[in-house]
């Protein structure tokens, strides 16, 4: 025996070259691992059979959003409603059947259950009836959300402790008198039991997790509006998503890293917009220094210019907190133009030069020289700027800047924050032949990858995009060295406002022009070409073969540049392959695009465009049952439905299946023996 094993492993040498030998090696291994998972031939056929029936469901809805900049409750509206999909659900179940108020309800109900059923609760006058019909109604909705999931997927988004109850209501249709009876007696049970609240809650939630598979968020979750805080709380809680970063985004996780200019910047943002609530309330952000400092420099200045953008409810707001808010934004904003000019200075090979704006400035005559051409400021009261040296700090401004960057490093909420950036986020994303990005890939004037250099090396398109994140990333790696460590945190300004940033691609940001100087062609920014040039279908075709996208219908996807849907602007360009979803979700923004958002929806038919109108309150669907009205403008429509098997997932899966061949061969054959 022993001689015959060693003439066939002669043998096998003989026919294999080393290189093949190691492949069969490899793959081995591969398959003993997964027999430890499936020991039997039985186990793994039945597991073949399993993702096979997988592979025919209908692809899960995916769905799209950009610049969502601190709107959390119409983001978490648009999470409850799954954009409308929700609602759609409802009334195709029950148009036929229930009067217009009572759909919308029932709508408010699966959104808000727990306020829901306490406004109910106190206006309905048969609460027994009101249980009874519910549940029904509830159970068919959930029929109808979980129909293209398997049965384990449905079982896992179950709460634990009505598993078992709704699954058997799910699945057992009441038919015959036997199932009905048994059917009815468990809702009854339910409502006697005083069950009836906490299932109705749970079942809710279940609906509203089951009506969205996947979430993509192409960037800017940060600043304007006052509950960044709260919507990455929310996803601290979510199951499937990903994130690509924003410019906004990034000046948040530089100031994270301790880069003092995105800090300045951050809190200069948030007070200039009167939203305070997420450095104070969200990260334990300490203003106080910021507001004594601003008090002493700025008593007997009223600092008009810095007066807060405030959206609707800034009227709550006294006379007295904007005009603190006011003194305090432009403390910081002269913190800000310092410490960023001295960035640049420290990197030329930004070639931000023209960025430095303060020894422009003609203090005795209140002028201010930009490219050959005098302008008059605004404001010319800046006891801190020293005409000699006008970009050095104060002893006491840099003590304050040190005190606010200690708040930054030692907020653990900020840590939690940015670690979720950085475990779900990146620069771009690839799904389901969908290329996604927050801004822009820089382009030359001819459509083609423009190279930009970083660190000496000259790079462009994907490599461009990857070494970014890849610097962004080393901000946060404790293995980097000091050296890349401190560069990486410096090179957060870039990412925010540099030229050939992919997160920001505009010519410059004209931070001091808005506010100084009263003159709309020197506070122009312009676009890089690829804002231009996105419209063209040989531009998006480039793009996406330089990153590597395939299929048969694949697009570009992206936000960061506001749509003027309300001056005709489509977000569809170059013949559906471009696709542009900032619809200006933040207030500051509804005159401008003349909508509150968008959400982009990949369902198995196709995609669907659905435009949000402002939302109201959470508080008014409650009582009204009001929902975000809006409208679905069909995208594209596939010639057949897409199933798992035609995605990403599918292709996950089709793999599974592979190894799973091998390994039911290898127990057939003798090559591996099943285990017990």
């Amino acid at each position: 025996m022993k001689d015959i094993k060693s003439r066939l492993e002669n043998l096998r040498r003989e026919i294999y070259t080393p290189e093949q030998q190691r492949r069969l090696d490899a793959d081995r291994r591969v398959l003993e691992l997964l027999s430890k998972t499936f020991g039997s031939a039985s186990a793994a056929a039945t597991e073949i059979i399993n993702l096979e029936a997988i592979l025919n469901l209908p692809k899960g809805t995916e769905h799209f959003i950009a610049d969502i900049h601190g709107e959390n409750e119409a983001f978490a509206h648009i999470l409850k409603n799954a954009s409308g999909n929700i609602r759609r659900k409802v009334y195709d179940l029950f148009a036929t059947s229930m009067r217009e108020d009572d759909l919308r309800q029932l709508c408010s109900l699966i959104y808000y259950p727990g306020r829901k059923l306490e406004y109910v609760k106190a206006t309905e006058p048969n609460l027994r009836d009101f249980y009874q019909v519910t549940l029904h109604r509830l159970v068919k909705v959930l029929q109808e959300v979980s129909s293209k999931y398997t049965r384990s997927k449905v079982r896992k988004a179950l709460p634990k402790e009505f598993a078992y109850i709704i699954e058997e209501l799910l699945h057992e249709a009441p038919s015959g008198d036997n199932k009905q009876l048994y059917y009815n007696r468990i809702v009854e049970t339910i409502i006697s039991t005083g069950q009836a609240d906490d299932f109705i809650k749970a079942i809710c939630r279940v609906i509203q997790g089951l009506s969205i598979d996947r979430m993509h968020i192409l960037g800017d979750i940060y600043d304007r509006g006052p509950g960044a805080h709260i919507i990455l709380d929310t996803l601290l809680q979510y199951k499937d998503f990903d994130i690509q970063w924003g410019n906004h985004d990034a000046l948040w996780m530089g100031a994270a890293a301790g880069n003092t200019s995105c800090i300045a910047n951050a809190i200069r943002i948030c007070l200039r917009y009167g939203n305070m609530e997420t450095l104070e309330d969200g990260y334990g952000i300490n203003l106080v220094p910021l507001a004594t400092f601003a008090m002493e420099t700025y008593a007997d200045d009223p600092c008009e210019v810095f007066s807060p953008k405030l959206g609707p409810g800034g009227d709550a707001l006294t006379l007295k907190s904007r005009r603190l808010i006011a003194r305090m934004h432009k403390a910081i904003s002269v913190i800000q133009w310092k410490v960023e000019s001295e960035l640049i200075r420290r990197h030329p090979e930004w070639q931000m030069e023209s960025r430095r704006l303060l020894h422009h400035i003609d203090y005795n005559n209140a002028t201010i020289t930009i490219d050959g051409r005098e302008y008059p400021i605004l404001d010319h009261n800046f006891p801190t700027i020293d005409p000699a040296e006008p970009y050095s700090l104060t002893v006491e401004e840099r003590e304050l800047l040190d005190k606010l960057a200690h708040s930054f490093r030692v907020s653990d909420k900020l840590k939690q924050h940015i670690a979720l950036f950085l475990s779900h986020g990146g620069i771009y994303g690839i799904y389901n032949s969908n290329l996604l990005f927050h801004a822009s890939v820089p382009l030359t004037a001819e459509g083609e990858l423009k190279e930009v250099e970083i660190l000496g090396e000259r790079l462009k398109g994907k490599a461009l995009l990857q070494k970014v994140e890849e610097l962004m990333r080393s901000a946060f790696d404790p293995e980097a060295s000091a050296e890349a460590r401190d560069y990486a945190i410096d090179y957060y300004l870039y990412v925010w406002c540099g030229p050939d940033s992919p997160l920001f691609d505009k010519s410059k940001m004209a931070t001091l022009e808005r506010y100084l100087i009263d003159d709309k062609e020197v506070q122009h920014e312009e676009k890089g070409f690829y804002y231009h040039l996105r419209e063209e279908e040989r531009v998006c075709d480039m793009l996406l073969d330089s990153f590597g996208v395939t299929g048969e219908h694949r697009h570009i996807i992206n936000g960061h540049v506001p749509v003027k849907a309300g001056k005709g602007e489509n977000p569809i360009k170059a013949n559906g392959k471009m696709m542009v979803i900032d619809g200006g979700f933040s207030k500051a923004y509804h005159k401008t695009t003349g909508i509150a958002g968008y959400t982009l929806v990949y369902h198995s038919r196709g995609f669907q465009l659905v435009q949000h109108e402002p939302f109201t309150s959470a508080e008014e669907a409650v009582r009204n049952g009001t929902d975000i009205v809006g409208t679905t403008q069909i995208v594209e429509l596939n010639h057949r439905r897409l199933r798992v098997r035609d995605t990403d997932k599918g292709q996950e899966l089709q793999s599974q299946i592979n190894e799973l061949k091998e390994l039911l061969f290898a127990y057939r054959h003798g090559i591996l023996k099943e285990r017990k």
